[in-house]
């Protein structure tokens, strides 16, 4: 801990004299366009037949990203902007022929699996938030909240919002129209230059094309390369930006397993969104319903700790970036999950909740929430608060700081002493380009009592060359760090003689090294790359717990299919006893085990797609056979059925025993047109003891708003009886104020 500030010090100063603080907006220098206010009104048919398109700039000159970076697109791609009072339009013209992979017709499912076309929209160009707005031959829509990085959890796509999009399908070319609310955008009133950029994915042909050139190394959505949109005049603030959202729940709910009757509910809450800048947005809700959101999918857990489940509640997701962000990936300060459940992990209604998020400044990005939980059996009441901040320094840099609250209530009193709160402040680097990155941070705890080693420390870079990649990252969680509200893994361990978990804090060395190389003369590979993984586990004394060493080499062919091999070895001292099985507990102990695994992914492109997966070898002092297989068929566009079967057998000496786990996943998706459908996800994990079937049908019966029958039904696996059923009919209405 000593050495914490120090250290930070030495790598703010190092970071900015080694790499300057430039903007790195260079790319704006060369891919401009401009936009001017439309001469007539636009009528969305996806024909571009109106004046306003033939007066309209246009931007051509698509490069490959992918297979080649660089070279000039094969298909040609341009696109034009217009806009009026109401509605920025974007237009885009690919020329193709007729026969287009379309993966589904749901919306913000299987983008990336299909030909598309997408716009990224940065209005306050400072590459700290954006938009992608993306859409295929026959007009299904995908909608992104970006945030400025490049990673997936800069990539929000449960982000839904208001929109509109029609195309057109010619025998030589398909044609865009989309008109995009400025109540539906967050932008700084006076700015005349956004960011932006078009990409296209020539998905049958393997090929990415994108207007203002990206480093293959980063992805479409990386707002540090956007080109730059020029407007006529500065698009004006909006009015009356308020949209209610209410909606009705009639239910029944029925547990088999307690053999209580039939509990019928009938629920009425209502959402909000209001616009209090046109970069600052409010959302409410009192009394939220989240049963229309899918079931997560069950998965098998052979680690001794817990699984990370992502959010999946509207609520929780714009800006959500701005909580979810900091701390690593097993170390979570906030994690939105946690709220409206018990210490058992089971659902309890949530009463209100609010949030405020958004840009004060083009630089400068807030976020304040507060949410009330009801009480039940096991726990009072909660309420909890989070405010956090995201300050741009030196370009691409970011310094932000967090504060995190649980407080439980009785009735409407605070329990005194039943509280958690943290504190959170991290710098992150980055270069200009974006290559050279750098990050550490301090995070506090405090609860009633604890005031010993509560810290949570971490320091780390990474560069991300065109070639190589590499990080380093050091991580030390304290044994009295907690987070109430957050996600930490490694820390309790489960002792399974005495039935009880222990906390111990832990040090994490993580060091990956990848590098990737594209053939020149190949005609059948598109790239192979070769990665080396170091995973480096410290007790809080710095004594040896465990350590992971992967190597991988993989191969990305052109027709889409891909391959891999890959080998590891893990030493663990194994400091409580723990089982796999019904056998004996694996005792205190060390542990050498090597494993070899090799996998397969088919040609994507096809309507029967399959991956198959195989890895065999040590487990502890057992061994571990591993197989899986998922299998797709697209009935093109209005049918997708899948299947996923995993197999996992485990065998150790006699006295700990012996385990085969089994999980299956069918899905069944009927898209009967744009606006409705019917999935169904089945279910079946012997580990959890469970087959569940989840079947929702959906009506969109106006621009976001939405009719859902959902119907659960959860089973024992080992005698098939019935444990619970319910059956959900939800309404809900987005009115735009």
């Amino acid at each position: 801990m000593k050495l914490f500030y120090p250290t930070l010090l030495l790598l703010f100063i190092g970071t900015q004299t080694l790499f300057g603080f430039n903007d790195g907006r260079e790319n704006q220098e060369k891919y401009n366009v401009k936009i001017k206010r439309a001469v007539d009104g636009i009528r969305l048919d996806g024909k571009l037949e109106e004046a306003a398109w033939k007066e309209a700039d246009k931007g051509t000159s698509f490069s490959q990203k992918n297979p080649i970076p660089g070279a000039k697109a094969v298909l040609h791609t341009e696109f034009q902007l217009t806009y009026d009072d109401n509605f920025l339009y974007v237009a885009a013209t690919c020329m193709d022929s007729t026969n287009h992979i379309i993966s589904t017709l749901k919306r913000d499912v299987g983008f990336w699996d299909g030909d598309n076309i997408g716009v990224v929209l940065d209005p306050l160009n400072e590459a700290t938030t954006g938009f992608m707005f993306g859409t295929n031959p026959v007009g299904v829509q995908t909608d992104v909240l970006l945030g400025g990085g490049t990673g997936p959890e800069h990539y929000g796509g449960e982000w839904d919002n208001r929109w509109f999009v029609e195309t057109h399908i010619s025998h030589d070319r398909w044609t865009v129209e989309m008109a995009i609310p400025f109540k539906t955008l967050r932008y700084e009133t006076g700015r005349t230059t956004w960011g932006i950029n078009f990409f296209r994915n020539d998905k049958k042909n393997n090929r990415q094309d994108v207007w203002a050139a990206i480093p293959r190394q980063f992805w479409f959505i990386d707002l540090g390369y956007t080109g730059k949109l020029e407007w006529d005049a500065a698009p004006k603030k909006t009015n009356g930006n308020i949209s209610v959202i209410p909606y009705l729940n009639t239910n029944t709910f029925k547990d088999f397993s307690a053999g209580t009757p039939s509990d019928n509910g009938f629920d009425v809450g209502v959402d909000a969104k209001i616009a209090l800048t046109p970069s600052l947005n409010l959302d409410l809700t009192v009394n939220p319903d989240f049963s229309q959101v899918e079931v997560d999918q069950q998965v098998t857990n052979l680690t001794r700790f817990s699984i990370f489940l992502p959010e999946r509640r509207t609520f929780f997701i714009e800006n959500s970036d701005i909580f979810s962000n900091f701390g690593i990936p097993p170390v979570k300060p906030f994690f939105s999950r946690r709220i409206g459940l018990d210490g058992n992990g089971q659902a309890v209604p949530i009463a209100y909740g609010a949030r405020l998020t958004g840009n004060v400044t083009g630089s400068t990005r807030i976020g304040l929430l507060n949410v009330h939980s009801k009480g039940n059996d096991s726990q009072f009441g909660q309420n909890y608060t989070a405010a956090s901040f995201n300050q741009r320094v030196f370009g691409r840099s970011t310094l932000k700081g967090m504060f995190v609250n649980r407080q439980a209530y009785d009735g409407g009193e605070s329990v005194n002493g039943d509280y958690g709160r943290n504190a959170s402040l991290e710098f992150a680097y980055s270069s200009s380009n974006g290559v050279w990155q750098g990050w550490s941070g301090l995070h506090k705890s405090y609860k009633p009592g604890v005031t010993g080693d509560n810290n949570f420390t971490s320091i780390g870079g990474a560069y991300s060359g065109d070639i190589i990649s590499a990080v380093i990252d050091w991580t030390r969680v304290g044994t009295d760090y907690f987070a109430d509200v957050g996600f930490v893994n490694f820390v309790n361990n489960y002792d399974a003689i005495r039935d009880t978990s222990i906390r111990l804090g832990f040090n994490i060395i993580y060091l990956p090294l990848s590098a990737t190389f594209i053939p020149k003369k190949s005609n059948y590979l598109n790239r192979y790359s070769f990665e080396l993984e170091s995973f480096i586990q410290l007790d809080p004394d710095y004594k040896f717990v465990e350590r992971n060493h992967e190597f991988e080499y993989q191969m990305e062919f052109k027709n889409s299919s891909s391959f891999f091999v890959e080998a590891q070895n893990t030493v663990t001292d194994l400091r409580f006893p723990f089982s796999f099985t019904d056998g004996e507990p694996l005792p205190v102990d060390r542990y050498n085990a090597s494993r070899f695994g090799i996998g397969y992914d088919s040609d994507e492109r096809k309507r029967f797609i399959y991956g198959l997966g195989f890895s065999t070898g040590g487990f502890y002092n057992g061994t571990l056979n591993q197989a899986s297989v998922e299998l797709s068929y697209r009935q093109q566009p209005w049918g997708n059925f899948g299947m996923e079967v995993e197999y996992n057998k485990l065998e150790f000496p006699d006295a700990y025993g012996e385990e085969t786990i089994w999980a299956f996943s069918p899905k069944i998706e009927i898209n009967f047109n744009r606006n409705l459908f019917w999935t169904t996800f089945l279910q079946y994990n012997t580990q959890a003891d469970n087959f569940n079937i989840n079947s929702r049908f959906q009506w969109r019966f106006a621009p976001m708003s939405d009719i859902f029958l959902v119907y659960t039904d959860n089973y024992a696996v080992e005698n098939f009886g019935v444990k619970n059923r319910a059956l959900v009919l939800k309404v809900n209405y987005w009115l735009v104020l």
